[in-house]
């Protein structure tokens, strides 16, 4: 699959500055581009060319940014396009909501448009390995850390033998910290590793991330653990 085909992103935004600051900036950026005003504009563009990303605000003047989320989650057409929540609210209550209606990340109001252009490219990459895993046979090898099983071929996650579904990003991470048992990730890491961001930007949403991981893994949660003033980490089984 071509880059061009791999890099298409639909901005939903009713702010004209918005919708055209970060069309000519992914386009600059070697990006395929197009702006939609209402979320029945932007549903209609997805269904259209199939991006990998959706850029989405959370207000809209139609219906919110949640719901079209939740619409393209249950289109089985749409439910794996990469969804990055544009907002103007910076509370945690706010991500969370996002999140739990399929957001894979966010970027909150006024942004660095670099920031929102290198987590698109982080996005459009881990979706098409997304896509790329569902065709793929099963190569036979696993990572496993006690109920956790993780197939990196299929990109398939097993708890206690019950699957379970993880975003493409919160995918990566855990099959990171699986790969790399007992290696203390810190923060700039993780966004190097996962986000492909550079290491000094300043951001929070790696312990927004981790947050999530942990809540969707259940009883398992505290299979990452957080290290104190250095990063996260693979918790060692045997207690040590």
């Amino acid at each position: 699959m071509s880059a061009e085909v791999r890099e298409r992103v639909v901005v939903v935004d009713d702010e004209e500055a918005f919708r055209d600051l970060l069309t000519f900036n992914l386009t600059e950026a070697g990006m395929e581009a197009e702006a939609a005003a209402t979320g029945v504009e932007g549903l209609a563009a997805v269904q259209r060319i199939r991006p990998a990303v959706v850029i989405l605000d959370l207000m809209l003047p139609d219906v919110s940014g949640t719901e079209v989320c939740r619409r393209l989650r249950a289109d089985p057409a749409t439910a794996d396009v990469g969804v990055l929540m544009l907002t103007a609210r910076g509370e945690e209550y706010d991500r969370i909501v996002g999140f739990e209606v399929g957001a894979d990340d966010y970027v909150v109001k006024p942004f660095s448009v670099r920031e929102v252009v290198l987590r698109v490219r982080a996005l459009a990459r881990r979706t098409f390995e997304r896509r790329q895993a569902s065709s793929a046979l099963d190569g036979g090898r696993r990572l496993e850390h006690g109920g956790l099983e993780v197939d990196p071929t299929r990109h398939r996650v097993f708890l206690g033998g019950e699957e379970v579904s993880l975003r493409p990003l919160e995918f990566k991470l855990l099959a990171l910290f699986l790969e790399n048992p007992g290696r203390v990730f810190s923060r700039a890491d993780l966004l190097e590793e996962v986000w492909g961001m550079p290491r000094d930007l300043s951001t929070r949403t790696v312990d927004t991330h981790i947050r999530r991981l942990r809540s969707r893994l259940g009883p398992h949660e505290d299979a990452i653990e957080t290290v104190p003033g250095f990063g996260y980490r693979l918790k060692d089984r045997s207690g040590g």
